[in-house]
């Protein structure tokens, strides 16, 4: 019904538009987006477009939309920049975009003619994203960026800007000096601050490779320790031509229209395999039947318009910005001043200042007002919240409201997974968002409530950090990539793409030789594992820290509860507070733990299905 009330207001404003840009943050929800909209506006008026489609099909549906024959096109990121798509009346965006610029860049594709005005509406389809939605126009109003963050010398790119480099001397046989190779490596702003002993710990590594099950592999120069004179060895700059760059395989299969050969776009590898020939799937605002899989190629044919599913890809979304994560905390902050006066102080804040339309207004006042009534204060970055409250089996939950961010978050939620994991000898269930973390334990533990907040050291975090992601699928994920990106696993071989289960098996290879505790069987492991100092190890480490969570920002945060300045409230609650209930019905993106969805703890909490402001009080009343 929601979503029904979403696609009938979405078509008026289609309609009132000559044309519309829709941008969305996933690939499944554009090809969602786009069959809804083509049930109501004709399949001839809508077109999706992302980067699982083929650049043919792309280029098509952007030639349509800049013709005019296009009404609306849905799009991803693919579509942000680079791309000229003519006049645009309006441009849509469903759901945060997690970053302010992202925001600004997709509304200013609109109003490209003389004395135009960039327009742009949000549409959020949760609370939380209503008051992040709402934050995110608040920062706009104010002026500001998020930073622009570049990555410090990343030693996979390095190796593979030393193999290319060197490989085009091949030819010739030239060889280079260390030395004047070190000279123009370290001018680059991106690499100020490598060490000499890294650049060197990289060369050892592209000239002794490593042994695999068939044999040595990766070692592409050959390295004179004696004369300070560095080659590439025969077929380096082969290598580097067909398996050089930076975005990683996500190992998709190539979508083929059966007989012609015709390359239609691309499926993520669990849904090619999980689908049955015979199926029907839409890619493209199109429906294809599926055949049979050819190697890595999904050969289809024309489905003539029957009923698709819709497919699915699986990749990591971004998080959202340090800014970002600000600003939900100040809008928060303001609208707890604004409270104390009247609920109706904050809704005219909202839409006087802000510049929120009256129903968006009063759904976001009423929202917070509860679940500060419901937990006593506002959870902000200076008032950090803790609640705990029991299921209807008994099992325990703690939900801590932290509005730092996702990459904070996870950090934060694996780190305590791990503590109380060793504390508690129980392997207990986690998810965290980017307002807050869940953790999911058995009715038998008993702790202090108000003492989980220093239950890390600032000092440690790191270590303890490290050992909890090396049982995490985002190391595994991460070492393939930046063995890829370094050379020493190939992607490509012979003019062909080498298939995952291949690629998979190098990468472990790799890891047994430079990391062998990585796989090792657990029951031979006493303590901590000890990560050895190959540059790749290294690398992955530092990606997992910076990358996918902000170990800097927690640690920053763990100072200041050390130093005593943010407010630590803890409560114990008869039920989940209204701040609880997205975290707690989660998807498994959110997850830290491998327990599938149907296995979750959290599916046993009786949630409220809705929230009256009057009783949000007696949220932290305990049954007696």
């Amino acid at each position: 019904e929601v979503w029904d009330e979403l696609y009938q207001r979405l078509v008026q404003l289609v309609e009132s538009h000559r044309t519309t840009l829709v941008f969305v943050n996933t690939r499944r929800l554009a090809e969602r987006l786009a069959l809804a909209l083509a049930e109501r506006l004709g399949a001839e008026h809508v077109s999706s477009h992302h980067g699982s489609m083929s650049r043919e099909h792309r280029f098509d549906a952007e030639q349509r939309f800049k013709q005019g024959q296009l009404k609306v096109l849905v799009a991803t990121a693919s579509m942000e920049l680079g791309i000229d798509v003519g006049a645009v009346d309006l441009v849509l965006q469903l759901s945060s975009p997690k970053r302010i610029a992202a925001f600004l860049q997709r509304v200013g594709r609109s109003g490209h003619h003389v004395g135009g005005l960039p327009k742009g509406i949000l549409f959020p389809l949760t609370r939380d994203d209503l008051v992040e939605c709402s934050a995110l126009l608040d920062s706009i109003r104010r002026g500001e960026l998020d930073q622009l963050v570049i990555p410090d010398k990343p030693l996979d790119i390095l190796a593979q800007q030393i193999v290319a480099e060197l490989g085009s001397l091949e030819d010739a046989g030239l060889d280079a000096s260390l030395d004047e190779l070190w000279s123009w490596i370290s001018r680059s702003w991106i690499y100020r601050h490598l060490q000499r002993s890294e650049f060197e710990a990289i060369v050892a590594m592209l000239a002794e490779g490593y042994s695999t099950r068939r044999g040595r592999r990766g070692t592409l120069v050959h390295y004179d320790e004696i004369n300070g004179r560095v080659r590439a060895r025969k077929g380096a700059r082969l290598m580097a031509l067909t398996n050089g760059g930076a975005i990683p395989d996500m190992f998709d299969y190539q979508v083929v229209l059966d007989p012609e050969d015709t390359v239609v776009g691309s499926l993520n590898e669990d849904f090619a395999l999980e689908a049955l020939p015979g199926d029907v799937f839409s890619l493209g605002n199109h429906s294809w039947r599926m055949l049979r899989i050819d190697g890595l190629k999904v050969r289809v044919a024309d489905a003539q318009g029957q009923a698709p599913s819709l497919p699915f890809w699986i990749g990591e979304g971004p998080g959202r910005s340090r800014e970002l994560s600000e600003a939900v905390s100040r809008l928060r902050s303001t609208l707890q001043e604004l409270f104390a006066d009247s609920l109706q102080a904050g809704q005219d804040w909202l839409q006087n200042v802000v510049g929120l339309d009256a129903a968006a207004a009063e759904q976001l006042a009423q929202y917070l007002y509860a679940g500060s009534r419901a937990l006593g204060e506002m959870p902000t970055r200076d008032t950090l919240i803790m609640e705990r409250f029991f299921d209807e089996v008994g099992d325990m939950h703690l939900v801590i409201h932290s509005p730092f961010g996702s990459r904070v978050n996870k950090a934060w939620g694996l780190a305590l997974r791990k503590r109380f994991c060793k504390s508690f000898n129980f392997e207990l269930q986690a998810a965290a968002n980017e307002d807050s973390i869940v953790i999911s334990l058995g009715a038998v533990h008993s702790f202090e409530l108000d003492e989980v907040f220093r239950y890390l050291s600032s000092h440690s975090v790191r270590e303890v950090l490290v050992q909890a992601l090396l049982d995490a699928p985002m190391f595994e994920v991460r070492w393939r990539w930046n063995a890829s990106r370094a050379l020493a696993v190939q992607r490509n071989r012979n003019g062909k793409r080498v298939p995952p289960q291949f690629q998979r098996m190098a990468a472990e290879d790799f890891v047994a030789q430079v990391f062998p505790d990585q796989i090792a069987c657990q029951e031979n492991i006493s303590g901590p594992r000890e990560v050895p100092e190959h540059p790749l190890v290294r690398q992955t480490v530092h990606d997992c820290l910076t990358e996918a969570m902000d170990i800097e920002e927690l640690e920053h945060l763990l100072r200041r509860i050390e130093a005593g300045e943010p407010t630590l409230v803890a409560r114990d609650l008869r039920e989940p507070s209204p701040f609880a209930q997205e975290i707690i019905n989660a998807r498994p993106y959110a997850f830290l733990d491998d327990a599938p969805f149907e296995e979750r703890r959290t599916l046993a909490i009786r949630n409220r299905s809705w929230v009256d402001p009057a009783e949000a009080a007696d949220y932290s009343a305990l049954d007696i």
